[in-house]
Formats: structure tokens, C-alpha cells, sequence
């Protein structure tokens, strides 16, 4: 994972020591919105309008952040709107790569070999991390945005004129109840696994994983009245809490030290997850090859040796109860 400095690659972890062995997390910096009708959104500037086939996704399938674009574009019928290509796995000294390798793609559009080669067709003089998701304009040659939060809700909200079919995963009927759900999720889960598996200090560490699983509590006890996190009704909030659970036992527990209860512990929220994986379109979002290819052969500074675990064995198809409640 490296850095673009005023349009130069550079092979450069995380600087933890500064924050005392703590992980920061970077914030986007292309923050644009595709809308409706091409006017501004609540960022960026105005000009990218809605439109068939003029926007394309860089994602990675190991990837949580980028892994909700994917599920969203399944569950609105964005097939046909927004193409896709997919990165490889590993991530070394070049950062994200488009190495031609298992289900990875290639780069559809450009041929270039490597994701910070798009930032820099964006602005030569980018500074900043290089992450997926990125959403790409085909017809102004640039990025719209980098910022996964946003791009799931313009793709929830921006081609229902156009046809685009699927659920309002936020409703703004519920968006107070929503955005309340993705901030104690997104600090304390979502980039709570990181800031614990990220972390080179023992205080450090310890402040991440007490509200980590303090919050999974919590989640069980919610779960277990209600189907999903506002009731029987699938929302951008589980697909945000999901693409950091289906990865949870997988990765986290070991590779994250994650290790004070495994999710498969966890009965409701074990049965949400394969729930949510039965949903249509969405086990054909989640690739595990890549999942664990990725983080244990990526983080070297973590997993030396790059040797990728075997297990676990999980049951995804396993029969739940979940659409009683």
C-alpha cells in the first residue's frame, strides 16, 4: 500500500508511529457525485449526470470498501449502466495492480498496469493513497469519486430514471436512523477490525478491540428481534456492516488478532450474514480467493512468510431462520 506524491509513486506503508502505534485512516479526496440530472451533489462540483454506460468501477473483490459498490450495482440492476474492472489480489511495492490473475480483469479501459496510473490520468499532480473503489467518467477522462460511502448512495440514487431497477437501499424516510447505524459501525467495526490489525502498539491495539466487540454485542442483541438492522428491510447499513462480517472469521480473527469471539460464536449475526450472502446477486459479489489471497500474501509486514491459511470451512448455503422475524 504506497502513496502518490505530487504525481510520484511511492513504496510507503502506514507512518503508525506518529499516532503512537495508532492506524489513521486517509481521507477521499475526489468526493464528486453522479445525480439524476448532472447538477452538484453535496460535494465536488456539477457535469456528471446519470448516463448508460458512461461510468466505469476499479474495485478489488478483497476489498470491503469496494466490495459494497459491487453488491449495490448487483442489487439496483446496474449491470448494464456501470462496467467493471477488477484488480489482482496482491498489493506489494507497486500498490494495486492490474495483473491478469484468477478473476482479475485487467485495466478494460486503458490497458495500464497499475491502479495509480488512473489517479494520475486524473491529475498528474495527485497526492494521497491510491484505494478502491474508484469511479471513473468515462466521457471527462477523470475520477467522480474514491469515496465508497458516497458512490453506493449515487448508485442507489442517480439511474432510477434511466431504468435501473432494485430496492431504495435509503429511504430518506430512514436516513436519520441509517447514518446513526453507519457511524458506530463504521468507527468501531468496519474500520474497528483495521485500527486492531493495523495497530504496532499493545495500547493501541486494546482501544481498538474492546469497542469492537463491544459493538458486535450489541448487534446480536438488535438481531435478534428483527431481520435486518432496520427490520425486515435491506438497507445501505447491512450491506456496509456485511462486507466486514463475511470477512470476519476468514481474516480478521487471525490475521487482525480479532480473536476474542469468532462470528460463527455469534448466532444472529452468524445467521444474518449467510442471509444476506443468499440475497439475489450478492454470493456472486463475494470471491474468497481473493479475500484471503490478499490480506495474508499482502501485508507482509503482518504475515511474513505471506503462507495463506487453509480454513476456515464455512457453511454460507447453511439453512437460517432470519425471514421469521
Amino acid at each position: 500500500m504506497g502513496l502518490l506524491i505530487d504525481g510520484t509513486w511511492h513504496d510507503k506503508w502506514y507512518d503508525t508511529k506518529v499516532n503512537e502505534g495508532r492506524f489513521k485512516r486517509s481521507e477521499s479526496q475526489f468526493r464528486n457525485w453522479v445525480t439524476a440530472d448532472g447538477s452538484a451533489g453535496p460535494s465536488g462540483e456539477e457535469g456528471f449526470k446519470a448516463e448508460k454506460g458512461r461510468y466505469h468501477l476499479y474495485v478489488s473483490y478483497a476489498c470491503p470498501w469496494a466490495h459494497r459498490t459491487l453488491i449495490v450495482r448487483a442489487l439496483k440492476g446496474l449491470s448494464d449502466f456501470i462496467s467493471v474492472s477488477v484488480v489482482a489480489p496482491l498489493m506489494r511495492e507497486n500498490g494495486w495492480t492490474f495483473d491478469k490473475s484468477g478473476d482479475s480483469t485487467g485495466d478494460d479501459l486503458y490497458g495500464l498496469q497499475y491502479l495509480h496510473q488512473i489517479y494520475t490520468k486524473a491529475d498528474p499532480n495527485y497526492s494521497g493513497r491510491v484505494t478502491v473503489p474508484v469511479l471513473w467518467d468515462k466521457k471527462r477522462q477523470t475520477i467522480v469519486s474514491n469515496e465508497s460511502s458516497e458512490i453506493i448512495r449515487m448508485l442507489n440514487s442517480a439511474f432510477g430514471s434511466l431504468g435501473a431497477t432494485g430496492p431504495d437501499l435509503s429511504p430518506e424516510s430512514r436516513m436519520q436512523e441509517i447514518d446513526t447505524l453507519n457511524a458506530r459501525i463504521y468507527d468501531n467495526v468496519n474500520n474497528g477490525v483495521y485500527k486492531a490489525g493495523f495497530a504496532t502498539s499493545q495500547t493501541a491495539y486494546e482501544e481498538a478491540i474492546s469497542p469492537l466487540f463491544e459493538t458486535l454485542d450489541w448487534l446480536e442483541k438488535e438481531l435478534d428481534s428483527k431481520r435486518f438492522l432496520l427490520g425486515d428491510t435491506l438497507s445501505e447499513a447491512d450491506i456496509r456492516l456485511f462486507t466486514t462480517l463475511i470477512r470476519f472469521d476468514p481474516v480478521y480473527v487471525g490475521h487482525f488478532k480479532c480473536n476474542l469471539r469468532t462470528l460463527e460464536s455469534y448466532e444472529n449475526l452468524w445467521a444474518y450474514t449467510r442471509d444476506i450472502y443468499q440475497q439475489s446477486g450478492i454470493r456472486e459479489t463475494v470471491n474468497m480467493d481473493h479475500i484471503k489471497g490478499h490480506y495474508y500474501a499482502s501485508h507482509t509486514m503482518i504475515n511474513p512468510t505471506a503462507v495463506i491459511p487453509a480454513g476456515p470451512i464455512q457453511d454460507l448455503d447453511a439453512p437460517h431462520t432470519r425471514h421469521q422475524l
